[in-house]
């Protein structure tokens, strides 16, 4: 089981997706400042996840949150909840 996952940074206007085996793991690391890419935006607050099966959909479903249509759904995501 994997997670693909989407974070809005508190600080500026940036959402990070990714995906992990570890959700909870995988988002302390990067509001604890581990993640060399996400370092200079966090604190970071969970916006959107999803359950996947398998490494290679979660790979695929991470692709389509990553584009340019996806990101903009995950904007109205975050406008909805105040961010």
């Amino acid at each position: 089981m994997y997670f693909v996952y989407a974070l809005q940074s508190l600080k500026r206007s940036y959402i990070y997706v990714g995906m992990s085996a570890n959700l909870k793991q995988r988002i302390d690391r990067h509001n604890a400042g581990y993640e060399r890419t996400t370092k200079p935006y966090r604190p970071f607050v969970l916006i959107y996840f999803e359950v996947v099966d398998t490494r290679p959909d979660a790979r695929q479903r991470e692709k389509y949150w990553k584009s340019a249509s996806g990101k903009r759904k995950l904007k109205k995501i975050a406008a909805k909840m105040g961010y």
